[in-house]
């Protein structure tokens, strides 16, 4: 889904024209219309796009058009341009609904960037819609994010979930390694048989090769019937050993027989029974060094070193943190019965450049308790509040690169654009990029 449309309303043709040129050197779609009447047709709920509109005008005026958009769809972003004698007029509009307003005459970047943030804005909004109806969704949607990193990964996904290969997920701790896994088998030609999720490091030590293997009765104390083991429940389907790397290395040798062999012995019994399954493991460790260390098998971490997906964290893909961020809202806001919340451009730029080294996983309960109202200790208001008490050489350079991470995000990672509107030598720029550790890619 691309940036949307911009329909621009204004009865002098001479401002049409003029406004027409700037639009053409941004590259953004847009249609000019001499009355709001020319135009209406073209807005529904699912127009993706924005309004812009001169506000005197006959018969409708930018007021009554505005008026009209709302009852629509409120979520359509409505810019209107003013002369100087309404700005009372257009600061009441936007307490009624409009996006934001500019009062002739007006600085063309500024407009531009505006029109920028509401078209992403909009875009986000029927990002969210659409995954918000499970008719439209792919299995691949699961996967929220559309940043460089993020279409790599659902690429290697594809590529890998047609196999029939066991596979090695590498990830930081909240990366969302088990969506990954399911999202794997419902992928997969096994996707009709069960996903059996194991979280090897929350098993007790006493139980977890009779959950994992099964037994038969009378096997030992306390085994009262016979026991069917979580691999053997996983016919025809995945089982995926999450935090592979706390499993006991006695238990490490029977796993590789399994992904060996293809077969397993209940305890108290010595019948081998046929497997069917496909294992996914994760760790947030690197196995190697655990195998040098002695704390993880070596010939089990060659066997499943195969086909090996790298999960990026969140901070790598910091491009979906805004599509993240208002899709937890929105969950969050649904959950708890509140009215609705959307993020504003300051707090979605705090939390683009906050460290988040609790991934997704951290960026969700934040913004569930930003929906409650306790967002009082989060991640993002300790960066600000950090300004308080760093050197000001320090406070600029923050500055800065907050400034080129908002030019990016508005300008989608064209480097030009960002050029133009900062005023930069591409050489400059990208010594700024490298210099406070920006991916231009992740903004694309």
């Amino acid at each position: 889904m691309e940036l949307g449309k911009v329909l621009f309303v204004d009865d002098e043709e001479h401002i049409r024209n003029s406004i027409a040129q700037s639009f053409d050197l941004a590259g953004l779609d847009y249609e000019c219309f001499s009355s709001p009447n020319q135009m209406l047709s073209q807005l529904n709920k699912e127009f993706n796009g924005i309004v812009v509109s001169d506000i005197r005008m006959q018969p409708m005026d930018g007021i009554a058009l505005l008026e009209h958009v709302q009852r629509i769809d409120s979520d359509i972003p409505v810019v209107l341009i003013t002369g100087h004698g309404d700005v009372e007029l257009a600061v009441s509009s936007l307490q009624n609904g409009a996006y934001d307003f500019f009062e002739k005459p007006y600085n063309n970047n500024r407009l531009m960037n505006c029109l920028m943030r509401a078209l992403e804005k909009r875009l986000l909004h029927q990002k969210l819609l659409a995954l918000q109806n499970p008719q439209s969704l792919n299995v691949m949607d699961a996967i929220i994010g559309d940043s460089g990193p993020s279409k790599r990964l659902k690429q290697q996904i594809r590529t890998i979930a047609s196999t029939d290969v066991d596979i090695l997920l590498n990830g930081a701790t909240g990366v969302g390694k088990e969506l990954v896994a399911r999202t794997l088998h419902a992928l997969s030609s096994r996707a009709s048989a069960p996903f059996v999720a194991i979280n090897c490091g929350a098993l007790p030590l006493s139980i977890i090769e009779s959950e994992l293997f099964g037994h038969e009765k009378g096997s030992f104390t306390g085994a009262t019937s016979q026991r069917i083991g979580k691999f053997e429940f996983a016919k025809g389907g995945t089982v995926f050993l999450d935090e592979i790397e706390s499993m006991p290395l006695d238990l490490q040798v029977k796993l590789l027989r399994i992904l060996q062999e293809r077969n397993l012995e209940r305890l108290g019994s010595n019948k081998l029974i046929d497997l069917d399954i496909r294992i996914i493991a994760a760790t947030k460790k690197d196995l190697l060094i655990e195998s040098e260390s002695g704390n993880f098998r070596e010939d089990l971490y060659y066997r499943l070193n195969v086909a090996v997906i790298n999960i990026p964290s969140l901070n790598e893909r910091k491009g979906d943190i805004g599509l993240l961020a208002q899709y937890f809202i929105d969950k969050s806001v649904n959950k708890h019965n509140i009215s609705g919340l959307n993020i504003n451009s300051n707090r979605l730029l705090e939390l683009e450049n906050h460290d988040w080294p609790g991934n997704v996983r951290e960026l969700k309960n934040y913004c569930e308790r930003l929906v409650l109202g306790i967002d009082d200790v989060s991640a993002a208001g300790d960066d600000m509040r950090k300004y308080e008490n760093i050197p000001l050489t320090e406070r600029m350079r923050l500055f800065e690169k907050q400034e080129i991470a908002a030019c990016l995000t508005a300008h989608n990672g064209h480097v030009q654009s960002c050029c133009d509107e900062l005023g930069l030598p591409r050489k400059t720029f990208y010594d700024k990029l490298n210099r406070h550790d920006l991916n231009r890619a992740d903004y694309i």
